[in-house]
């Protein structure tokens, strides 16, 4: 729909309403919202049934309905723009991976991944220069957006301007204001180029062939503008797929250089033919691969079968440290005894390998074909890892309403839980964890407290429940197994952090709370529960633990949110309660009497009025109900104050 027939549809009619903008007076609140969703409205077209609700006169509880569904909806409509933007940009890269694969025009592919940028980054202009080694200089080689002709033609010496500095240091480079930035070195006729091009905002990415930059590839605006982390790392992205391009290109023209040179021309064409076939078929591998969403090891599966040899991805930490850095530094595959070793980087992130096993002659094209896996197997780390993240924030975002109370509709919390796979009909605990290691600096705790959310996150994903960061550490909601405890809950997924992070994480975990979609007040009360715990194992000296409210005792009182009381009497002198009542004995009687009289049967047989063997008949049968132990000093407090909390209650049930 173009954006003439949007606004023509949310134009107000010869009444005043809007179009289109509106429920019927009985409808949802949620319909004209819905609506505006599947149009695809601007986001101030969700202003408009608000505004005719207040101009018809309805109800302040109506009107306060709609504001919130507005708030809801326009939430929505962010994280679908959010998803089509991040869709936008796998596609474009997945796209422009597939016109490599089938290489045909080296200018089409250049001025293809220059148009991506371009529209992916939203910038005004975007262009890509090259470096001319015959005249020392580096030239414009394709433009996207320019209306300057001095600019288009520009040729720059090496190390001048911002390029220069780019490719001198072989990294990105940004600058929000390019007349006032002083890193990089001014010249008269590129200072005339960008200005006439009115240019302020640049960001310059290298293109790399092993250590060499062989070009530029730039996005600029022509207002100052912050280029973020993730538009500079899939700038970055554009250029390898330019760089390769053009490596490909290269190869090509020296294949076709060297068969059209040698007078022994059809043994080496049928040689290099076969290579290149292998090439172009792993190429194409590859391509549908990632267009049908696979994984890494359908990468090393599909390279193994056209090189014939076993290969395999390994995490970063698992490969040989000196070949993966000399590969990452290089750009190419690198020899390692009898294998090969093909980093798998994203910019100076090194993500992984791929390792081929057994194989040390390997033909030059073939080695090409391992480092393009390689390239393509990171893209596809990084599709994996964006999408990870949304999802964890979306269970974040979850969490956090919950938390804060801000959603209250039932229906809808249950409708956004069971898109991430979560019941919140079913028992939960609230558990905070925190990690307990000393940080040198800040930057090394933020970036702790990162690796523990990225942990509790992946925690809760594999267990159906939610995560969030909260108050300097982590929050997590998780289902509560049949059988199983909130200690047992807490314990299990301390020990579970602290694995995943390598550092110790300690655990407080609240009583289990259940029906969340009807009580989510309830998870605020559960979360507070759980820091009172957290707080207490660590001033226990407990760090590295989990527990939860039930395991300290009486203590548990003062850590519990309500004070269950009735609980920890339940759990302390229960089955002596429920034995007197059942058979109108008077065991609880004869505890009284024993620890009032210091734990003397003769004194407490006096006090009673009854023989000694009384007293030792009745002790022995509270000690059969709760356990041999029950006369150790930390048990016995804890059934001393349980009697009196059970003697101070008992009027209340009469």
């Amino acid at each position: 729909m173009s954006r003439d027939h949007v606004q023509s549809a949310e134009r107000p009619d010869a009444a005043g309403a809007p179009t289109g903008a509106a429920a019927p007076p009985d409808g949802g609140t949620e319909a004209p919202f819905l609506e505006l969703l599947a149009r695809g409205a601007s986001a101030d077209a969700y202003e408009q049934p608000a505004l005719l609700a207040r101009a018809e006169g309805r109800p302040a509880d109506r009107i306060a309905e709609l504001d919130k569904a507005k708030v809801l909806a326009l939430r929505v409509r962010a994280e679908l723009e959010g998803r089509r933007r991040r869709e936008a940009e796998l596609s474009a890269l997945f796209e422009t991976a597939h016109d490599l694969a089938g290489l045909r025009d080296l200018d089409a592919v250049l001025r293809a991944i220059v148009q991506r940028a371009r529209s992916l980054l939203g910038t005004d202009i975007a262009y890509l220069s090259l470096n001319d080694p015959a005249r020392g200089d580096t030239y414009m080689r394709v433009t996207e957006g320019s209306v300057a002709a001095r600019f288009q033609q520009l040729r720059l010496g090496m190390g001048e301007g911002l390029g220069g500095l780019v490719a001198q240091t072989a990294r990105p480079y940004v600058t929000e204001d390019y007349f006032h930035d002083e890193r990089f070195q001014h010249t008269h006729t590129i200072d005339a180029g960008v200005r006439d091009e009115g240019l302020v905002a640049i960001l310059g990415v290298p293109l790399m062939l092993g250590p060499h930059v062989i070009g530029v590839l730039f996005a600029a605006d022509r207002r100052a503008r912050v280029f973020e982390r993730e538009q500079i790392a899939l700038l970055g992205s554009f250029a390898a797929l330019a760089a390769a391009a053009i490596d490909t290109a290269n190869l090509l023209t020296e294949t076709r250089a060297a068969l059209a040179g040698l007078e022994r021309a059809n043994e080496i064409i049928r040689d290099r033919s076969a290579v290149i076939e292998r090439a172009s078929d792993v190429h194409d591998r590859l391509a549908e691969l990632v267009l049908r969403g696979g994984g890494v090891h359908d990468v090393a599966a599909a390279v193994s079968q056209v090189l014939d040899g076993r290969v395999e991805f390994a995490e970063a930490l698992a490969a040989p440290p000196q070949a993966l850095e000399a590969s990452r530094a290089e750009g190419h595959a690198v020899r390692h005894g009898d294998d090969w070793i093909a980093a798998v980087a994203a910019g100076d992130e090194l993500l992984g390998a791929l390792v081929l096993y057994g194989h040390p002659g390997l033909d030059p094209v073939d080695q090409r074909t391992l480092e393009r896996a390689a390239m393509v197997t990171s893209l596809l780390l990084l599709a994996r890892r964006s999408a990870a993240e949304a999802e964890q924030r979306v269970r974040g975002e979850l969490l956090d309403d919950l938390l804060d109370a801000r959603d209250r509709d039932p229906r809808l919390l249950r409708d956004r839980a069971a898109r991430l796979h979560a019941d919140l009909d079913a028992t939960h605990v609230v558990l905070a964890a925190r990690l307990d290691g000393p940080a040198a600096d800040a930057d090394q705790e933020a970036d702790a407290r990162r690796r523990l959310w990225a942990a509790a996150s992946h925690l809760a994903a594999t267990r159906q429940g939610l995560a969030a960061a909260r108050d300097g550490g982590t929050v997590l909601l998780l289902p509560l197994a049949p059988g199983d405890t909130a200690t047992d809950l807490a314990r299990r997924t301390a020990h579970q952090l602290g694995t995943a992070v390598h550092e110790a994480v300690t655990a407080g975990a609240s009583a289990p709370v259940a029906d969340l979609a009807a009580r989510p007040d309830q998870v605020s009360a559960a979360y507070a529960e759980s820091r009172r715990c957290l707080d207490a194992l660590r001033l226990l000296g407990r760090s590295g633990d989990g527990a939860a409210a039930e395991d300290f005792g009486f203590l548990g009182l003062l850590l519990a949110g309500e004070r269950d009381i009735t609980g920890f009497v339940e759990r302390t002198i229960g089955p002596v309660v429920a034995y007197d009542e059942r058979r109108g004995t008077e065991l609880l009687r004869t505890l009284d009497a024993y620890f009032a009289c210091g734990m003397s049967p003769a004194r407490t047989k006096d006090e009673l009025h009854v023989h000694v063997n009384t007293v030792a008949q009745r002790l022995e049968r509270v000690g059969r109900l709760l356990g041999d132990d029950w006369q150790d000093p930390a048990r016995a407090l804890e059934i001393q104050l349980a009697l009196r909390l059970h003697r101070f209650a008992a009027p209340a049930r009469h």
